[in-house]
């Protein structure tokens, strides 16, 4: 009988969602700004990390829309975007704000998470004349 108390009192779960934006930094009219297509999400998974960002928790990719949703144990997390590997992190810079957040018991926190892409330094002068 003890066993099956102390199952019925696990706490409940709660959940983080959000949407992923992703803005490309380059020269062009504010009216010409490139939108990413639906498979460019993928490229840029979420990763949930414990509070100390020590610990991953889970990753996320969002949807064709770029919205995500997880389900987690109640508790402090930070919300980051996958490191990517060296030779693509020459040739273009991204910059993405780690994004703190705790999970209640049965609500919904909302995370939204904005990636800035660019070229990386020295790339857009190649050249010196």
């Amino acid at each position: 009988m003890l066993a099956g108390a102390a199952s019925t009192k696990a706490a409940p779960q709660g959940f983080v969602e959000g949407h992923l934006k992703i803005v490309v930094i380059r020269a062009v009219e504010p009216d010409n700004m490139p939108q990413p297509a639906p498979e460019t999400y993928a490229e840029y998974p979420l990763i949930i990390l414990s509070q100390d960002g020590k610990k991953e928790i889970a990753r996320l990719t969002a949807d064709k829309s770029g919205n995500y949703r997880a389900t987690l144990p109640p508790g402090a997390y930070i919300l980051v975007v996958q490191e990517r590997p060296a030779e693509e992190r020459a040739a273009e810079r991204i910059h993405a704000n780690r994004q703190p957040f705790t999970v209640v018991p049965n609500q919904t926190v909302r995370v939204d998470m904005t990636i800035f892409i660019g070229l990386a330094k020295g790339q857009a002068s190649a050249y010196s004349g």
